[in-house]
């Protein structure tokens, strides 16, 4: 427990280390006029723009909801949101995102949802937000790849190589699916190898697990894809999804008083959109920095060199990244406190029956 309150603390502070290195870039050269910029921002748009990641936020959850009633019809919308924002969170902290589905299984099990089922929903929310995701990317770079290619330059191939990650972890995904005795062959012939290396210390145990994953997966794809009705409801909430995520860097730029005509709209979802993809070689915690840099590179080609792109970024991450990191953390502290009271007072009460 100490070693993994250390391990957030560590990645806490390499998030401010990075925050305050890119804001330091950001701002060193146009301080004052990002600030005119952003203080000439009405109150109302601010307010809509911080409040952004939190719309996007309570999406997921609606989507967690549709799924997880699958199981259980009384799960509530504000369960999913609090699941929601506790897996953000935890993504948020970790290296590479890794953290946020462990801390949402832990959330659904203290909600009274089983941990098979937990992971099932997990699986299922994981494949088809990837699924929407990359069509969404490819639909938005099709639309007019050769301008794309022209105005971002070197950084093409990094959205490229990072492209075909996000590509290849859906191909992991669905050859998990749809052949399962092909990949639990293959986890053990690494799982083998990896404790050769001494890099695996229970080899059994590691086996076992990736086994009753991968058929929990394989089983969840089985049942879900029958039913289509709920298959049609999470596509449409994973492109609102994906919608609201990729159309702030929009929305701020008018709210800034850029001029940005609406013929531009698609072009910043692009652009957005390769954002996600560079991502991926940013593996510290919430890709920061690396995230910062890339956005601000990429929508210097939109709105041009100077404080503009260095304004956009600012809100957009605040709003997408720090703003719903925040409140993800409160309600997991206050969901924390609520369940270990609601423990204590069953061991108390079990206590006072058996005495």
């Amino acid at each position: 427990m100490k070693q993994s309150i250390r391990s957030y603390i560590l990645n806490f502070i390499i998030i401010l280390g990075f925050t305050a290195a890119v804001l330091w870039f950001a701002l060193k050269d146009n301080f004052h006029s990002i600030m005119e910029l952003i203080g000439n921002i009405p109150f109302l748009w601010l307010i809509v723009i911080l409040g952004w990641g939190i719309v996007y936020a309570g999406v997921i959850g609606l989507i967690l909801t549709v799924l997880t009633r699958r199981y259980h019809k009384q799960y509530t919308f504000l369960q999913g949101f609090q699941n929601a924002l506790v897996g953000y969170f935890f993504s948020g902290i970790t290296p590479s995102a890794t953290g946020g589905q462990f801390a949402q299984a832990y959330i659904f099990k203290k909600q009274g949802i089983k941990l098979t089922e937990g992971a099932s929903i997990l699986w299922a929310d994981f494949i088809i937000y990837q699924t929407v995701m990359m069509v969404y990317v490819t639909v938005l770079f099709l639309m007019r790849s050769a301008y794309y290619m022209e105005i971002v330059g070197t950084w093409f191939w990094a959205i490229i190589v990072g492209y075909l990650v996000n590509v290849g972890v859906i191909a992991l995904l669905w050859t998990m699916a749809l052949f399962p005795k092909l990949y639990v062959w293959l986890s053990q012939r690494m799982v083998s190898l990896l404790a050769k290396l001494h890099l695996v210390k229970d080899k059994e145990k590691t086996l076992s697990s990736w086994k009753l994953q991968v058929e929990g997966f394989t089983n969840e794809i089985k049942q879900i894809r029958h039913e289509h009705r709920l298959i049609v409801k999470a596509v449409l909430l994973n492109v609102l999804r994906m919608t609201i995520q990729l159309t702030l860097p929009f929305v701020i730029a008018r709210s800034l008083g850029l001029p940005l005509g609406w013929d531009k709209l698609i072009d910043s979802m692009a652009l957005a959109s390769f954002v996600l993809m560079v991502n991926a070689f940013f593996p510290v915690p919430g890709a920061s920095g690396g995230t910062e840099f890339a956005f601000t590179q990429l929508y210097i080609f939109l709105v041009g060199p100077g404080a503009a792109a260095s304004s956009i970024m600012i809100l957009w991450r605040f709003s997408t990244y720090h703003i719903v990191l925040i409140a993800g953390a409160f309600v997991f502290l206050y969901l924390k406190h609520r369940y270990d009271n609601e423990k204590y007072k069953k061991q108390a009460i079990i206590e006072e029956v058996t005495s």
